[in-house]
Parts: C-alpha cells; sequence; structure tokens
C-alpha cells in the first residue's frame, strides 16, 4: 500500500511539473508572439511614416512645377497685352496725325483753289499761305507730341507689369513656403501621435512649436500691409491701404 501511495505521489507530482512546464511554455509563446506583433506594427508605422513623407514630396514638387508653369503662362500674358497696348496707341497716335494732315492739306487745297479764282485777293491768300504753315506746324506738334504720349505710356505700363509679376511672385513664395510648413506640422503631428518615448515626444513637439512660430512670421510678413495715403495708419479713421492679395491667398490680412 505505501509503495502504491508513493507512486501516486509521484505521478501526481510529475503531472503538476508538466502543466507547469506546459504554462511557462505558453507564456513565453504569447510574450514572443506579443513582440512580434509589436515589432511588425513598429515597421508597418515607419513604413506608413516613410511613403506619407515620400507622397508630401512628390505632391510639393508637382505644385512647385505647376506654379512655375503657371507664372510663366501669366507673365507671357502680362507681355502680350503691354505689346498689344504699345501698338493701340503707336496706331492711335500715327491714325490722329494722319488724319489732321489730310484735313489740313485738304484745306489748303480749296483755299488756294478760291485764291486763284480771285487775283484782287493776294493778300488773303499770303495770309492763308501762312495759316496753312503754322497749321503744318502744329500738326507736327501735335504729332510729336503723340508720339511722346505714346512712349510715355509704354513705360507706365512695363512699370505696371514687373511690380504685378513681384506681387505675385511674392505671394507665391509666401504661400509655397505657407503650405510647406502646413505639411510638416502635419508630419510632426502624426509623429508625436505614434511616438513611444518622451524623449521623442519632446523634440516632435519642439519642432512643432518652431514650425507654428514659422507660420506666424509668415502671416505677419504677409499681413502687415501698407501705409494709407499721406503716411497716415491704415486704422483709425484714416484713408484704409488697398488690398493687393491675390484671389484665395491664405495668407491676405484683408480678409
Amino acid at each position: 500500500m505505501s509503495e502504491q501511495k508513493e507512486s501516486s505521489v509521484l505521478f501526481s507530482l510529475k503531472e503538476l511539473m508538466n502543466l507547469e512546464e506546459d504554462r511557462i511554455k505558453t507564456e513565453e509563446a504569447q510574450k514572443a508572439a506579443a513582440a512580434a506583433a509589436a515589432e511588425k506594427a513598429r515597421v508597418e508605422a515607419e513604413r506608413a511614416a516613410r511613403e506619407a513623407e515620400e507622397l508630401r514630396i512628390r505632391t510639393e514638387e508637382e505644385r512647385r512645377r505647376n506654379e512655375e508653369r503657371r507664372a510663366r503662362e501669366e507673365a507671357a500674358r502680362l507681355e502680350a497685352i503691354r505689346q498689344a497696348e504699345i501698338e493701340k496707341a503707336r496706331v492711335e497716335a500715327e491714325q490722329k496725325a494722319r488724319l489732321e494732315a489730310m484735313a489740313a492739306q485738304q484745306h489748303h487745297e480749296r483755299s488756294l483753289a478760291a485764291l486763284q479764282q480771285d487775283e484782287s485777293k493776294k493778300k488773303l491768300r499770303k495770309l492763308l499761305i501762312g495759316g496753312a504753315i503754322a497749321s503744318v506746324l502744329v500738326i507736327g506738334g501735335v504729332t510729336i507730341a503723340a508720339v511722346r504720349s505714346a512712349q510715355e505710356n509704354e513705360v507706365r505700363i512695363a512699370a505696371e507689369a514687373a511690380r504685378a509679376r513681384e506681387l505675385e511672385e511674392a505671394n507665391k513664395r509666401l504661400e509655397a513656403q505657407f503650405k510647406e510648413s502646413e505639411g510638416k506640422m502635419s508630419a510632426l503631428r502624426d509623429q508625436l501621435a505614434s511616438a513611444k518615448d518622451e524623449a521623442t515626444r519632446l523634440s516632435l513637439q519642439k519642432q512643432l512649436e518652431q514650425e507654428q512660430q514659422k507660420q506666424d512670421q509668415l502671416r505677419s510678413s504677409r499681413g502687415g500691409g501698407r501705409p494709407a495715403a499721406g503716411g497716415a495708419p491704415a486704422s483709425g479713421g484714416g484713408t484704409k491701404a488697398p488690398c493687393n492679395c491675390a484671389p484665395g491667398d491664405p495668407l491676405c490680412s484683408c480678409l
């Protein structure tokens, strides 16, 4: 009987040891599976972050190329308008001078024909000839003034077109910087949301604050505006400065 009891006790201990070993193995397997899952999630997160950054870079490059193309098209359009205005002014000045010369010539011819029929009006003829000469001189002066006005108009149109291009390019640069900063902030927020340790979160938070300060500086540089005419401030009862913002400008202070 004692041998049977001892055998039963040994069997029970062995079963308990086997159960304990199974439990330990199960726990180790679960830990290994959890570690593998965590590593897989980390790798997937890093891959997703890389793909998002690559997509952002490709999108930014495409946007930059589109903006450069639009800028070239706009410059060509403005140049065409300027050339058309110059040509229009030149043609109008030439037509005006030609019509005035024709009118003076016709008047002179009619006067000569009348004088030829009456030799007794020689004195009057001399006066008319003098008037015709004076008319020619006046027409010459008008022609010179018209040409000079066309040249001044050309210079003015060129200056206005250059200023418009400069304003548009400055607005586009600020808008591009603002959008680039928005993309960086979005990426930093995503990284901050998935950060695992405190040091990484602090570093990402600092970068996010720096980008926010950069955006504030961009808004200040775009929204500073210009003083009203006569040096008066743009607010507080003075004349408000005109709004020169491009349509859809997110940095415009006129809104």
